[in-house]
């Protein structure tokens, strides 16, 4: 009881003393103490089981045990952790891992770039970098698109609720439809390539074309490989760059390290950001091919960029997870028994839910925000943690750890049935 009484003291606590702008405490209200894998501690003692991991950035779970090592084995030794742009061992181990373990054996060559530490940042510079090798303004983004709360970034994305946080204009972007957004039988890439094309269309040329191979704040909306191939086509003939926006989708996420790789795309520029660092460190880069790094020195600089203990733990998971297939085709056997598992909770429901995604990004969609908030919030009672995306919030996002334990996970998922069994039979008796 002592626990529970301290912890709403806490809660309250917040309340009265962090800006009215915080979000995930208001729909997970708890003083969240531990964590290890794929579980969560409150102070009162409460169990929760984590389908958010950190909103992508946790893909190799909570205090992941054997990148911990590196980092505490890196602090012990009096390194360097902040160092601005300097060189410093553990800045050149993780380029050279990266590029030797990640790029080389996909058969990728890029610069690498380290941006502010926020995937915001590394989106703003990716703009900078089109405009300034093109001489263009316009960047073609897509409908439901979201890259970030910076004024950049939210100028390429959709969602009207975060674009009117701005409170002011937001300029040089021209949004087209993304693959599925007028239905089947509209090939929106086709509308794209003729918009470009066409004198006079309205449609200025562009810099850089951006875009999300699975939209995840904008609902799981996932792009097929010919769309995707398409668009990278349209960006080669117009002269734009492609910009893939990998900040969630990426590290894994998908099945393979980046979530282009299926569509076989060579983007000019990759944005990566969240679980790059492995352990929920701030890190940020871009991947640039060598041709299009025209950056004058200082062009795009910030104070934290490349954070040395976040390099080490980066280069730790690239070291544990991806030296061969095995943990890709882990993701992948995983994705499969999720989806399969929430088509049944879908159909058992009688309510026809869509459920879509692409490896362990998976989405369901509750076609009503009123449906998908009673449910996540029945969840987290029950003690799951699961969050909403979409347009209008009305899609649970399944977004677990990629190491979580298929135990934990049916778990999770038993869950996410009872509560939306429950939240089903509440919303039936009022209507």
């Amino acid at each position: 009881m002592g626990e529970i009484i301290g912890e709403q003291r806490g809660i309250k606590a917040i309340e009265s003393l962090e800006s009215n702008v915080r979000s995930y405490s208001r729909s997970f209200p708890a003083i969240f103490s531990r964590a290890r894998g794929s579980i969560l501690l409150t102070d009162a003692g409460r169990k929760c089981i984590d389908f958010l991991a950190g909103a992508g950035a946790l893909n190799y779970g909570h205090n992941n045990h054997r990148i911990k090592a590196a980092i505490v084995e890196y602090l012990a030794s009096d390194a360097v952790v902040h160092g601005l742009d300097m060189g410093t061992p553990a800045r050149l181990e993780f380029m050279k891992t990266f590029n030797s373990v990640i790029l080389r054996q996909r058969g990728l060559q890029y610069r690498i770039q380290f941006t502010g530490p926020t995937g915001a940042n590394a989106i703003e510079a990716a703009l900078k970098l089109s405009r300034k090798v093109t001489g263009r303004q316009n960047i073609i983004s897509f409908t439901r698109g979201y890259h970030g709360m910076s004024l950049g970034a939210m100028a390429a994305s959709g969602n009207r609720f975060y674009r009117a946080a701005s409170g002011s204009s937001l300029p040089g972007v021209t949004f087209m439809p993304y693959d599925g957004y007028l239905g089947s039988t509209v090939d929106t890439a086709d509308y794209l390539r003729k918009a470009l094309m066409d004198e006079s269309s309205g449609v200025d040329s562009p810099a850089a074309i951006l875009v999300e191979t699975v939209q995840g704040e904008g609902g799981i909306n996932v792009a097929s490989k010919e769309w995707l191939r398409s668009i990278q086509a349209i960006a080669k003939d117009v002269g734009a760059l492609l910009i893939v926006d990998d900040i969630q989708m990426g590290c894994g996420r998908t099945g393979a390290f980046f979530s282009f790789e299926f569509a076989e795309l060579s983007p000019d520029i990759v944005v990566l950001s969240k679980s790059l660092s492995g352990y929920g460190l701030p890190l940020s880069v871009l991947l640039i091919k060598d041709a299009l790094d025209v950056w004058r020195p200082g062009e795009h600089t910030g104070t934290f960029r490349g954070n040395n203990l976040a390099l080490v733990s980066a280069t730790a998971a690239v070291d544990i997870y991806w030296r061969n297939q095995s943990f890709s085709e882990e993701i992948q056997r995983t994705g499969k028994l999720m989806r399969r598992r929430l088509e049944i909770i879908s159909a058992n429901c009688g309510c026809s839910f869509a459920v879509r995604g692409r490896g362990m990004a998976l989405g369901f969609d509750c076609q009503r925000a009123e449906l998908a908030e009673a449910t996540a919030r029945k969840a987290f009672e029950k003690g799951l943690i699961i969050e909403r995306c979409g347009p209008v919030d009305q899609v649970l996002k399944i977004l677990p750890a990629l190491t979580i334990d298929l135990q934990t996970l049916n778990d999770g998922l038993d869950i996410f049935e009872e509560a939306l069994t429950v939240t089903l039979k509440q919303s039936a008796s009022l209507q």
